[in-house]
C-alpha cells in the first residue's frame, strides 16, 4: 500500500442519505490514505429519508444526524447542495474530477399496483404524501384532498403505518412534531374520520415492527381495529409458525388479537384488514377515488416454503374517497447510469455498478443503499451495507483501477460548481439553516419549524 499513501484520492459521493455519509465515515477513517470526500445533494438540505422520510412524531430517529454532523466536521470532507447529478454536473465532469464516484441516491418513489384506477384523481403514492407533510421541497406544493371522510392505505410497512398514524393524530399530537406547517394546518382541519391499512397477507406476515403496531394502539382520537375473523390464523401459517418459531410474530399476533376484540370510543377509526388486495381503484363521475375493489386471498405454500397470498372467487367493495398506495419503495434511473427497472436498482456486484448484463464491472463507479439492495433494512442497515462498498472501493484504489482524473482538486471542482450553480448551499450554510429551524421551532414548542421553499432558503442565507 506504501505507493498509495502519499497520493490524494478524491471521491464523489452523489446523495446526502444515511447511506452517503456511512460511506463518507467508512472512507474518512482509513488513515493510511489521503482521501477526500465532496457530497452532492440536488436539495439545499442534506440527510435524504431523515429529513423527509422519518415521520415527523419520531423525533428520536432523528438524532442519527448528530452522528452525520461530526462526519462532516471532518476538514477533508465537502458538501455541495442545490447540485444535482445529471444537470449541474454529468458523469463526464466527474469523470475529471474524481478517482470514484459513489451513487446513493436510495429509492424515490413507490412501486406501482398496475391496477384500473390507479391513476385516478385523489389516488396518490405514499412517498408524495410522505414528503409533503414533512417539507420536502419538490412536494410542498402538492395538494391532497383531506375534506373527504375515508382513506384506504394499500400496504403493511412502516411506512404505511406512518401514514395512518399522521391521519390519525390529533392536533396536540401533531404540534409536537416537526411537521411541515402547511401539513399541519390541512390535517387538523381535515374531515378523516375512518382509515383502512390493506395487507394482501396475514397478521403474522404483516411488515410492520412491533414498535409501529403498538403505537396504534395509544392513538389519542383514533381506535386501532381489527376484523375479530381476519385476526385469526389459518392452518398453514399456524403450523409454519409451529416450524419456525419467533418471538417477535407471537407478540405481533398476541397484539393483533387484542387489537380485534376493540370497538369505536373515540373520533376517528383505524381499520387494519388483512388478506386482501386491490383489485381495481372505482372512480366517480368526476374521475375521482369512490371506492376500492378487493380480493379475499387465502394463503398457500411457494416452493421456498414461504406462504404466499392467492386470490379467491370472493371479492368486496370498500367505499373510501382517497387512496395511497405503499407497497414499496421504487430506485429512479440517473443519467448515463445502467439501471434495473424491474428491481429498481442500479445493477452491482456487492457495490460495484455493472453493465446491465451484471457481468462487467465499470470502473471507477460504485452504488450504496437502497439503489443498491432495493429498500430493506433500517438506518443502521445502511452502515453495513456501505461498508461493503467501500471495501470494493479502498481494494480498487490499492489496485489502481480508478479513474485517472485530469484535474483532481477541490479548487478545480469548486470554480466549476460555481460555474454551474453560483447559490450553491455548503454545509456551514445548512448549519445556518439548521440553526434557524431549530430557533423558531423552540418558540412554538416544537422541535423545529423547517423551511419548506428553496427560495425562502436562499433568502435567509443572503440575509445572515
Amino acid at each position: 500500500m506504501s505507493n498509495t499513501e502519499n497520493k490524494l484520492y478524491r471521491i464523489a459521493i452523489i446523495g446526502s442519505g444515511p447511506a452517503g455519509f456511512f460511506a463518507a465515515d467508512h472512507l474518512l477513517k482509513k488513515s493510511d490514505l489521503n482521501i477526500e470526500i465532496d457530497m452532492y445533494d440536488k436539495l439545499p438540505t442534506p440527510f435524504g429519508l431523515v429529513r423527509s422520510g422519518v415521520a415527523p412524531d419520531h423525533q428520536k430517529i432523528k438524532t442519527v444526524t448528530k452522528v452525520y454532523d461530526k462526519i462532516a466536521a471532518n476538514p477533508k470532507f465537502n458538501f455541495y447542495g442545490l447540485i444535482e447529478y445529471g444537470n449541474h454536473i454529468t458523469l463526464d465532469d466527474l469523470k475529471q474530477h474524481y478517482h470514484q464516484i459513489l451513487f446513493a441516491t436510495g429509492a424515490q418513489t413507490d412501486r406501482r399496483m398496475n391496477i384500473p384506477g390507479e391513476d385516478l384523481g385523489r389516488s396518490h403514492t405514499a412517498t408524495e404524501f410522505v414528503a409533503w407533510y414533512n417539507g420536502h421541497p419538490e412536494f410542498a406544493d402538492l395538494e391532497f384532498d383531506l375534506s373527504v371522510e375515508k382513506i384506504a392505505i394499500i400496504g403493511m410497512g412502516n411506512v404505511a403505518v406512518d401514514v395512518a398514524r399522521i391521519l390519525c393524530r390529533s392536533k396536540e399530537e401533531l404540534s409536537k412534531t416537526d411537521i411541515a406547517d402547511y401539513a399541519f394546518e390541512k390535517l387538523v382541519n381535515s374531515n378523516v374520520k375512518e382509515v383502512y391499512m390493506i395487507g394482501r397477507r396475514g397478521p403474522a406476515q404483516a411488515a410492520f415492527t412491533n414498535p409501529e403496531l403498538k403505537e396504534l394502539g395509544n392513538l389519542e382520537i383514533a381506535d386501532c381495529l381489527i376484523p375479530n375473523a381476519e385476526a385469526q390464523l389459518d392452518d398453514l401459517t399456524v403450523r409454519y409458525l409451529s416450524d419456525n418459531p419467533e418471538r417477535s410474530v407471537d407478540k405481533k399476533v398476541e397484539m393483533i388479537s387484542e387489537y380485534s376484540n376493540h370497538t369505536k370510543t373515540k373520533e376517528k377509526a383505524l381499520t387494519i384488514r388483512f388478506l386482501l388486495s386491490p383489485t381495481e381503484i372505482i372512480s366517480d363521475e368526476n374521475g375521482k377515488v369512490k371506492a376500492i375493489k378487493l380480493v379475499k386471498n387465502s394463503l398457500s405454500r411457494s416452493d421456498d416454503g414461504s406462504l404466499r397470498p392467492k386470490g379467491t372467487e370472493n371479492h368486496e367493495i370498500l367505499d373510501v374517497d382517497m387512496v395511497f398506495r405503499s407497497i414499496g419503495y421504487h430506485g429512479i434511473p440517473l443519467p448515463e447510469i445502467p439501471f434495473k427497472e424491474s428491481w429498481g436498482i442500479i445493477p452491482n456486484k456487492d457495490g460495484r455498478i455493472t453493465d446491465i448484463s451484471e457481468e462487467n464491472t465499470l470502473t471507477g463507479l460504485y452504488c450504496t443503499g437502497w439503489i443498491k439492495r432495493g429498500p430493506t433494512g433500517v438506518i443502521g442497515t445502511n452502515k453495513t451495507d456501505s461498508a461493503e462498498t467501500v471495501a470494493l472501493m479502498l481494494e480498487d484504489i490499492s489496485n489502481n483501477n480508478i479513474f485517472q482524473p485530469e484535474n483532481p482538486t477541490s479548487e478545480k471542482i469548486a470554480v466549476l460548481i460555481k460555474e454551474r450553480n453560483p447559490e450553491y448551499i455548503d454545509y456551514e450554510d445548512w448549519l445556518q439553516i439548521d440553526k434557524e429551524e431549530i430557533a423558531k421551532g423552540e418558540k412554538e414548542g416544537r422541535p423545529r419549524v423547517k423551511f419548506t421553499n428553496i427560495e425562502d432558503i436562499k433568502k435567509h442565507l443572503n440575509d445572515s
